[in-house]
C-alpha cells in the first residue's frame, strides 16, 4: 500500500532561538529561523534557513485585505483593520464584524469559520460565564471572512465557494502574496479558519511587509498598512503584543501567526519576519523582543513584550528567555 501523504524533509538542526529557564536551570529550547532586513531591503542578520518555505499563518492577513480592496471592496479606518485582524473577541471586535455583515446583507450564519470562543483567555471566560457557546463570529478570522463575504456580494460572485482556492477572491490573493513577497507561492494549503494558504519563505514575508510600509499612499498595500497602524486594537486586541508594538512604536507595523509566526516593518523599511520550528507561541515574546532590539528599537514596550516569565506554586521561578 502506498501513501499519498507529502514526504518528510528533514533539515538540519535550526538554531535555538529561546531557552526555557527554570530555577536557573535550563530545561528546554525553542529552535527556529529569523530574518532581519536593512532600510534598502538587503539581509542584514539571518538565522536558521530564512530562505525555506513556511505558512505564515495569519501573518498573511495584511495581503488578503490588500486583496480584498484591489477586488473593489470600499473600506477604511477600524473596519479595514478588522479586515486583517487576528481580533480578541473583546465586544467592540463582535459589533463591528457584526456591522460590517450587515451592510452587505450577510448574518453570521454566512460566515464559514469553525465555531470558536474568544482568541483572548479573559474574553473566553467572560464569554462563558455568560453562558455562550462557540460561534462562528468569535473566531478570530470572523472580521477577515466578513470582508471576503462583503467584496463576493459587491462582484457578485459566489459565497458558498469564497474559500475555495479557485475562486476568484483567492486568486487575488495570491497574486498580491506574490507580489508582495517577490517570490512565487511555493504552496497552498488550508488555514486554521478555512481560508487558502499560501507559503512563503521569511525572507518573502518580510520583504511583503516592507511593501506595506514603503507602499504609495492610496494603493490597496499602503491603505492596509495605514489602516492598521492608526486602530492596532481592531487588530488584535487590548492585550495583545501586536497592539502594544504599533500603539507605542509609531509608524510600526506588526503581526503575529499561528504556529509562532511573527512579522514587523518599521516606518524606514527595516523589517523582521520568525518562525519558532515547534510553534511554541510562549517564546513569541522573548523572540521578537530581541529582534527588535536588534532593529534598534529600545522602547519600554520592547521589555514588556519580551517579558515571558515561568511559574513553580504560583510564583514566578524563571523565564523564557532569547538565546541568540
Amino acid at each position: 500500500m502506498t501513501s499519498s501523504a507529502a514526504p518528510s524533509v528533514i533539515s538540519p538542526a535550526l538554531p535555538v532561538l529561546a531557552e526555557v529557564v527554570r530555577s536557573g536551570f535550563v530545561e528546554g529550547h525553542h529552535r527556529g529561523s529569523l530574518v532581519v532586513l536593512a532600510a534598502d531591503g538587503s539581509v542584514e542578520r539571518s538565522l536558521g534557513d530564512p530562505t525555506a518555505p513556511v505558512f505564515p499563518r495569519s501573518s498573511n492577513k495584511p495581503m488578503q485585505a490588500a486583496a480584498v480592496l484591489r477586488a473593489g471592496l470600499d473600506l477604511s479606518g477600524e473596519r479595514l483593520a478588522l479586515a486583517a485582524a487576528s481580533h480578541s473577541g473583546e465586544d467592540f471586535h463582535l459589533e463591528l464584524v457584526h456591522t460590517m455583515l450587515a451592510e452587505h446583507g450577510l448574518t453570521p450564519a454566512d460566515l464559514q469559520t469553525p465555531p470558536d470562543l474568544p482568541l483572548d483567555p479573559v474574553e473566553a471566560e467572560t464569554y462563558l460565564a455568560a453562558g455562550h457557546v462557540r460561534e462562528r463570529i468569535t473566531m478570530n478570522c470572523s472580521g477577515k471572512h466578513a470582508a471576503m463575504l462583503a467584496v463576493c456580494a459587491v462582484n457578485g460572485w459566489d459565497r458558498a465557494s469564497y474559500l475555495d482556492p479557485s475562486h476568484p477572491l483567492q486568486q487575488l490573493v495570491h497574486r498580491v502574496v506574490e507580489e508582495t513577497a517577490g517570490e512565487p507561492v511555493t504552496a497552498v494549503g488550508t488555514d486554521g479558519c478555512g481560508a487558502p494558504l499560501m507559503a512563503i519563505s521569511l525572507v518573502g514575508l518580510a520583504r511583503a511587509f516592507r511593501a506595506f510600509v514603503l507602499a504609495e499612499p492610496g494603493t490597496a498595500e499602503r491603505r492596509v498598512g495605514d489602516a492598521m497602524r492608526a486602530h492596532p486594537e481592531y487588530v488584535a486586541g487590548t492585550r495583545r503584543p501586536d497592539t502594544w508594538l504599533m500603539r507605542e512604536v509609531p509608524g510600526t507595523l506588526s503581526k503575529m501567526g499561528a504556529e509562532a509566526v511573527q512579522a514587523v516593518a518599521l516606518a524606514d523599511g527595516r523589517a523582521l519576519a520568525f518562525k519558532v520550528d515547534d510553534g511554541a507561541t510562549r517564546a513569541l515574546g522573548p523572540v521578537l523582543a530581541r529582534s527588535l532590539r536588534l532593529l534598534g528599537i529600545d522602547a519600554p514596550v520592547v521589555e514588556r513584550i519580551g517579558h515571558a516569565p515561568l511559574l513553580g506554586g504560583g510564583g514566578e521561578v524563571g523565564e523564557i528567555r532569547a538565546a541568540f
